[in-house]
């Protein structure tokens, strides 16, 4: 029974009001002292409630004296409240999305910990609608690898940099000719995910020896997500010029593009 109470104030009823009905369902007609027995409630709050729940055309009131009240069926208040939810969701669904084009700004947030990183890749992937850009090592494709091939069989657009040696048969697929371009990284390994043009995630997936933190941002943002997005593309767009043309790449910036690192990173 108090299980019922609570369902019944998640639905917008309080305490009193919940334990009434529940008396009046047992028995009724009834007069308001035989509810207040039967609710184990005090006599005054009794009154009180089933003037309220009266109000809220829960309870019915008869003409006789004593005055005895009458719930309604249960199917009528689950059917009623049904209503009232579904059509003040449908309202929030038309007037909240544009407060939140005005005044909300969404929030870049820190996952911690191998698994829960995992976790949150292959979430993202299942939910993806149409694309999905992903620049990632071989230890995580292990892990990622059905959910992503899953996701191009549902006819998603799926491309895929390769920081490392795997095989991938579906996709897109670019491989990264492993140069090393920041030394922040060292020896970890990290992931760049962008689905859908709407969520993203960036950061270490497995760290090295020197680093004890697997740690990733994942945001809704729409300019972060663009940027992750922006990061995996330009990494194609180079890896493909560099596969088509690698003499003429070699010829202006020698071997492993050391000219244009040093152009850039120094």
């Amino acid at each position: 029974m108090d299980e019922i109470v609570e369902k019944l104030k998640q639905i917008g009823l309080n305490e009193y009001q919940s334990k009434v009905y529940l008396a009046l369902l047992k028995k009724y007609p009834a007069t308001g002292y035989e509810i207040s027995k039967l609710a184990n409630i005090p006599q005054s709050r009794t009154y009180d409630t089933l003037k309220s729940l009266e109000t809220m055309q829960i309870a019915l009131s008869s003409n006789t004296k004593p005055v005895t009240y009458t719930p309604i069926k249960p199917k009528e208040l689950t059917k009623r409240y049904k209503r009232k939810i579904e059509s003040t969701i449908d309202f929030l669904d038309k007037k909240l999305p544009n407060i939140k084009e005005e005044t909300y700004t969404e929030p870049v947030l820190t996952i911690f910990g191998r698994t829960k990183i995992l976790d949150k890749a292959k979430e993202l992937i299942q939910t993806a609608n149409k694309s999905i850009y992903i620049s990632l090592f071989s230890p995580d494709f292990k892990h990622l690898e059905q959910y992503l091939l899953d996701a191009y069989m549902r006819g998603l657009d799926v491309k895929i940099v390769k920081y490392d040696e795997f095989i991938c048969n579906f996709g897109t697929v670019f491989e990264h000719f492993g140069i090393q371009m920041f030394e922040h990284y060292h020896n970890d390994k990290f992931i760049f995910l962008s689905v859908d043009n709407s969520e993203g995630i960036f950061g270490i997936s497995e760290p090295s020896k020197h680093n004890n933190s697997a740690e990733i941002l994942w945001t809704k943002n729409p300019e972060i997500v663009f940027l992750i997005k922006a990061f995996c593309a330009h990494d194609m767009y180079l890896i493909d010029i560099a596969s088509n043309f690698p003499e003429q790449l070699r010829y202006f910036y020698g071997a492993g593009l050391k000219k244009l690192r040093d152009k850039i990173l120094h």
